[in-house]
């Protein structure tokens, strides 16, 4: 996936949620928005390089946007949680998730369940006459990294994951396929867990699933960078999933 052209200042703060003060190279202070909601826990600490984009639209109140952190180890984080579900539909189209490669039709954003909610990609297959059920895909943005390569969520306690999972849960007790995703997108993380310490109802709910026949998929991803700026972002393979 091609990034937006980037540019890089310091984080000073980031504050109400959406908003983050950054300090460019000249010294201007300059407020920018984030469209990360969530705890971002190690992915935005004063100090850390912010690579940001540029909107061209005059309608917007504040026209840079965070996509990424760079850590002071060269790390880096996809902070812009919209990237995870346009990377992960792209490789979808490239059949280089090999666990979903017989699927060739995705739809995003369809209504489902009985508790009101949308999935991410509905998937089926090309040929109506095959045998292979729908399958209902949920990603979800992994960005917390534990000092032992593991990455982790939720990052913070999560209703709306929780409502998922159970949803997901539905699916396959009405006959469907159903996958969860974890896209990390944290350069570090080499494994994955579930966060049990931060909400345990959701591993609970997580571990549930995967008996109920739900798949847990989790690929970690590169960056490429381009005159020492990141420019594109990839997933690169599935990772081990602890439970």
């Amino acid at each position: 996936m091609q990034l937006p052209q980037l540019q890089s200042a310091t984080l000073l703060r980031r504050y109400k949620r959406f908003l983050a003060d950054i300090e460019l190279s000249n010294g201007e202070i300059m407020t920018i928005h984030c469209a990360n909601t969530g705890a971002m826990t190690g992915c935005g600490e004063a100090g850390d390089t912010v690579w940001y984009s540029t909107s061209d639209n005059p309608k917007r109140k504040y026209r840079h946007s965070w996509e990424l952190s760079e850590k002071a180890n060269g790390d880096l984080v996809c902070v812009n949680t919209a990237r995870a579900n346009q990377l992960v539909q792209e490789a979808l189209q490239q059949g280089k998730i090999a666990e979903l490669a017989q699927y060739q039709i995705i739809k995003p954003e369809v209504k489902y369940g009985t508790e009101n909610s949308r999935i991410d990609f509905l998937l089926q297959a090309n040929k109506p006459q095959t045998a292979l059920s729908d399958c209902y895909l949920e990603v979800k943005s992994t960005t917390l990294l534990t000092e032992s390569a593991v990455g982790m969520f939720p990052d913070a306690k999560t209703e709306r994951g929780q409502k998922h999972l159970r949803e997901l849960i539905q699916m396959r007790q009405q006959g469907q396929s159903a996958v969860i995703f974890f896209a990390a997108l944290h350069s570090g993380i080499q494994r994955f867990q579930v966060a049990e310490q931060i909400d345990p109802h959701y591993a609970t709910l997580l571990k549930q699933a995967q008996q109920a026949g739900v798949q847990l998929l989790c690929y970690n991803c590169v960056y490429h960078l381009e005159n020492t700026a990141p420019s594109a972002l990839c997933l690169n393979h599935a990772i081990p999933i602890q439970l």
